[in-house]
């Protein structure tokens, strides 16, 4: 049998890994890196880690149920030591035999019922036919660039460039974007710029990481409230914790709790309050030396950083394949494709809180189905028909999501893990 071939070596490609290896599945990682860790390698060539970063979920609601992080690791740990629990991970569960390291993958194209996989390795371009493939590559490395009227004549980047606080030494800086890198880099600029300003075009609520001494994303009742009530509660509990943003000159969000992913950072309202970091409004063009602000105001600038996001990108697949639809493709469970059954995409999924155990419960269903469409091809036939009629199911809890293009693919964490866990029973009562 041609094998399944897993595209990265992040935390999703793991999981992925193992899982399919665990039922038998003959599989192939290719991973671009050296190593394992993905994003989290900031010495990976598709990284775009930055020195000062550290996960924004506490450690025990992010890890692997199976294999928990160390207790004397950090709270909210650094990315060095989430580099290093990859590699432990893929050490233990003796994922390495399955990777092949410094493997780019060009191509994929179908060819009848499998897949032609072009990649370079080592200076060689090399082609395998895979029965299928998992796409688990990330969502978090193609920079979402903003176009501007004008020209500015100073350095600017995206934060996908940003490594080093130092970049910003003596420097007038304004950074563009408000979410959690945007604040994460900004917190790191007033340490070393002569100015920071920030660009804020829409409200955020905004999480300290700790409160009462626990960590945020620890905190609630043991009874799960209905989805609409927990976000009246939960906005509630935030602006008594933090404040209405409006009182630190920030716009206040025109949206409930949970329609777009929270800011998480402890210390980014605090300089907003000492002055450190002044708001601005939005840009109306750039200008040789600084911005034009809707405000009429001008600012001169010696940096100019856009934490504006990432694209979805897959870029060795034609979108055809993915029924792609306006930001996202449209699969169902943000996984199987009702245009390839042997077509998955792995960790296309974002939600508050879902952490690596979500995204293996979501591989461990990816290898229970592969291995029911080898051994079962009657009820194979009946899943690949609700794939194509739930394709365009989003599974949003009800909530009202903001129509941005990061917010495509999110879901509601309680109902998605349900749905998923729903599926893998289904598929063990055969």
């Amino acid at each position: 049998m041609h094998p399944y071939v897993v595209i990265g070596a992040g935390p999703m490609g793991l999981c992925t890994v193992r899982r399919l290896a665990e039922q038998g599945i003959n599989v192939v990682g290719l991973e671009a890196h050296s190593d394992v860790g993905g994003l989290w390698d900031i010495n990976s060539p598709t990284s775009t880690m930055y020195e000062s970063a550290h996960l924004i979920s506490s450690k025990r609601m992010t890890e692997f149920s199976d294999f928990p992080m160390a207790d004397e690791i950090a709270t909210y740990p650094h990315h060095e030591q989430m580099r290093d629990y990859f590699q432990a991970y893929a050490k233990h569960f003796k994922l390495y035999e399955y990777y092949q390291f410094g493997a780019w993958v060009i191509s994929c194209q179908p060819e009848g019922d499998l897949w032609r996989v072009v990649y370079q390795q080592a200076g060689q371009q090399h082609e395998l036919l895979a029965s299928g493939l998992l796409l688990a590559n990330g969502t978090l490395h193609h920079p979402n660039r903003s176009q501007f009227k004008g020209q500015f004549n100073g350095m600017q980047l995206h934060s996908s460039e940003y490594r080093s606080a130092a970049i910003f030494a003596d420097k007038r800086v304004l950074i563009i974007g408000c979410g959690n890198s945007a604040c994460d880099i900004a917190v790191d600029a007033v340490h070393r710029a002569r100015s920071v300003d920030m660009v804020v075009r829409r409200g955020y609520y905004f999480l300290p990481k700790f409160v009462a001494g626990k960590p945020t994303d620890t905190l609630g009742g043991k009874v799960r409230l209905p989805n609409k009530l927990k976000q009246i509660v939960d906005g509630a509990l935030v602006r008594l914790i933090s404040g209405k943003p409006s009182s630190f000159g920030l716009p206040d969000p025109d949206y409930k709790m949970y329609e777009s992913h929270p800011v998480v950072n402890s210390l980014f309202l605090h300089h907003i309050g000492h002055g450190d970091i002044s708001v601005r409004p939005t840009i109306s063009a750039l200008t040789e030396q600084g911005a034009l602000f809707s405000d009429g105001q001008h600012g001169q600038y010696d940096l100019i950083l856009e934490a504006t996001g990432y694209k979805l990108h897959y870029p060795f697949l034609d979108k055809v394949h993915l029924n792609w639809q306006g930001d996202a493709p449209r699969l169902y469970l943000n996984v199987f494709n009702p245009l390839h059954s042997n077509l998955f995409v792995m960790g296309m999924v974002e939600a508050t809180g879902l952490g690596w155990q979500g995204r293996d419960d979501q591989a461990q269903l990816v290898a229970k189905v592969i291995r029911m469409q080898l051994d079962n091809p009657s009820q194979a036939a009946k899943f690949a028909e609700k794939v194509k009629s739930k394709a365009q199911l989003r599974i949003d809890g009800g909530m009202n999501y903001l129509d941005l293009e990061r917010m495509a693919y999110y879901v509601h964490k309680a109902d998605y893990l349900a749905a998923i866990n729903n599926e893998i029973r289904q598929l063990q009562l055969g």
